[in-house]
């Protein structure tokens, strides 16, 4: 299949709900950024979102409202680094893998001590 552009989707399709894997790209066309955050957090899935601006703050400000356990301003959803924590929110999983996050998420620390013998407090 050849790259496809599916243009005008709206939330009754069943493009806009569905993950879709292969070359095809949804456009949903929104007035504002309060919409394109509602369209962007409608789904039951949040791994990887992008946010693209002229404006970086404003990207920032969108970026912090999406649901999602990666979020990259002006740049591709596709990206890994090792020493980044990977994954997602939602349905797309749970905790992180990569890096110090993947201890932290997948571990419990304890602490347990063991006493031999009288335990002497000083007075």
């Amino acid at each position: 299949m050849q790259a496809t552009i599916v243009d005008h989707v709206t939330s009754d399709m069943a493009i806009y709900k569905e993950e879709s894997f292969g070359n095809l790209v949804t456009v949903v066309r929104v007035a504002d950024d309060d919409e394109a955050v509602n369209v962007a957090n409608d789904t039951e899935y949040g791994l990887s979102a992008a946010v693209f601006s002229r404006d970086i703050a404003r990207a920032m400000a969108v970026a912090q409202r999406v649901q999602s356990g990666i979020c990259h301003i002006n740049g591709p959803t596709v990206h890994d680094e090792a020493q980044m924590p990977f994954g997602g929110v939602k349905a797309s999983g749970y905790g992180r893998f990569g890096s110090k996050a993947a201890i932290a998420e997948f571990t419990d620390q304890r602490w347990i001590t063991i006493q031999t013998g009288p335990r002497h407090y000083p007075f």
